[in-house]
């Protein structure tokens, strides 16, 4: 992976200052870690994010805060953005040691076409979007590729046991998970209709909230 560098600075102002603070393009971010006590930070708000923009949760960041010489590798852990321009209002940065192990779900991505469902006799069913790994923070991967082209028969299908990444990686999630199967057009899996605009903007805004409340 590339490597990627942010800047922060100490910050001093909490609570319902931080909305002063924004106007001045600074977001407002902590870092915490295993061995790391939280420090509340701020971050300018054009440099995070082009951050934001080339950083994944599995993507490690080099922060470096104030004039301090020693840099801090670090995690995105979450992101609270405006609900409506879904401009970032908050950023929690995890601090990982080189040498110790740690847990984090790895997306998965499908490549390749099943011949089934090229001729149009069978769909492609997508199980777990995600697989928890265990690693070492250098050996993070911005995904997992799971090759579909290889399911060759209706009902046919790629479990989480059957993938394949190498000493390094330990695969923490359930190896009878299904990742792909082909299955017959007339039994098409109906997803669930996604919650309302409304709820989802409820949701943010009370996050946000909540956020602004624990710093006070």
């Amino acid at each position: 992976m590339e490597q990627i560098t942010l800047s922060a600075q100490l910050r001093t102002v909490t609570g319902k200052q931080v909305r002063q603070l924004r106007r001045e393009g600074w977001i407002p971010a902590v870092v915490y870690g295993h061995h790391t006590a939280p420090v509340s930070l701020q971050i300018e708000e054009r440099a995070l994010r082009r951050v934001l923009q080339r950083a994944g949760s599995n993507q490690l960041i080099r922060l470096q805060i104030g004039e301090s010489e020693t840099p801090h590798m670090v995690l995105l852990r979450e992101v609270q953005r405006e609900p409506i321009k879904r401009q970032p209002l908050h950023v929690d940065l995890y601090e990982v040691v080189m040498t110790e192990r740690i847990r984090t779900e790895v997306p998965v991505v499908f490549v390749g076409t099943s011949p089934i469902v090229k001729r149009g006799d069978g769909l492609l069913y997508h199980g777990v979007e995600a697989v928890e790994v265990e690693c070492l923070p250098a050996d993070l991967i911005s995904h997992i590729e799971v090759d579909v082209s290889n399911l060759t028969e209706m009902d046919q299908e790629i479990t989480v046991g059957d993938l394949q990444l190498g000493d390094k990686y330990e695969i923490l999630s359930d190896p009878h998970e299904v990742l792909a199967r082909v299955i017959p057009v007339e039994e098409e899996v109906v997803e669930e209709a996604a919650p309302q605009a409304e709820a989802e903007v409820e949701v943010v805004s009370r996050k946000a909230e909540e956020a602004e409340e624990k710093e006070e």
